[in-house]
């Protein structure tokens, strides 16, 4: 399972008000402060229908972007693609960050900025995935 410290995003998540970062001899591990739930971290890769319709749900309000998702189903991840998410989840879904990246140029390079979202916005930005 990748860590905080592997995240392209992790400065953005280490500096963020709610996230407590702790830090032992063997390992680095996130705390959502408000509710003192462990933070989860996944890295999910689209293919580049996928990753193209996962922009755009991204780009919508979240309430939108709920709708698109029941309507239309959750952007399907792939083994490998040229898109990527990286994504922060509170164990109790009361806090979520993500941030999507695609390979260009022999790198990863960030399609949106990272975005962070509490309480039952969290949530619903969890079923995206």
């Amino acid at each position: 399972m990748p860590s905080i410290k592997s995240l392209e995003m992790a400065g953005a998540v280490s500096s963020h008000e709610n996230i407590i970062i702790k830090k032992s001899l063997f390992s680095t591990s996130a705390v959502y402060a408000p509710t003192h739930s462990k933070i989860k971290v996944m890295i999910l890769d689209y293919q580049p229908a996928e990753g193209e319709r996962l922009e755009r749900l991204l780009n919508m309000p979240i309430d939108k972007m709920l709708e698109e998702i029941r309507h239309k189903g959750k952007p399907a991840a792939g083994a490998v693609g040229n898109f990527r998410l990286e994504v922060c989840l509170s164990a109790d879904r009361q806090f979520c960050a993500l941030q999507l990246f695609r390979f260009m140029e022999l790198t990863y390079r960030p399609v949106t900025e990272p975005l962070f979202y509490e309480g039952e916005d969290a949530d619903k930005a969890a079923q995206l995935f």
